[in-house]
């Protein structure tokens, strides 16, 4: 990887939907050269595909938590029984697997405080080896500088 595939990779980061005609002009390339590099880059998994952000609250996600997850037990069949579950959940928008005080750090975004109580009671709370819950609801969320 150069520069040049780094250029574009910061310019798809920011603007996806970009052509391929300006992609090339915005990295100093021709438009077959670009395509190459960036089908390349495709191929390789270094862009592993392409998404459109969408406003939570026009979907029914006002509140976004995030949420801090205790296991009682670390066996394998233990972790990957609560991965398995947890991923069938389209609340959790991301599942990261951490260090520190928390085996796992969850986004949720639900609709409102409510919606997020019955999820934690109902769904969280009753996953296999869930020891804790700690929940942190979002206040505000800042734009990125990729925003």
């Amino acid at each position: 990887m150069d520069d040049v595939d780094r250029s574009i990779l910061a310019v798809l980061e920011k603007h996806g939907r970009i052509s391929n005609a300006e992609l090339a002009e915005r990295v100093g390339l021709s438009p077959s050269p670009c395509l190459r590099r960036v089908r390349r880059l495709e191929e390789t998994r270094v862009i592993r595909g392409y998404q459109a952000l969408i406003d939570p609250a026009a979907v029914g996600r006002s509140l976004r938590v995030f949420a801090g997850i205790r296991l009682t037990r670390h066996s394998r069949a233990d972790v990957v029984a609560f991965e398995r579950a947890i991923i069938q959940l389209p609340e959790v928008v991301y599942t990261h697997h951490v260090t520190g005080n928390y085996d796992y750090l969850l986004q949720v975004e639900v609709a409102d405080l409510p919606a997020y109580e019955d999820f934690h009671a109902n769904q969280l709370a009753t996953l296999p080896s869930v020891a804790a819950v700690t929940s942190y609801v979002t206040m505000k969320t800042l734009p990125t500088a990729t925003e």
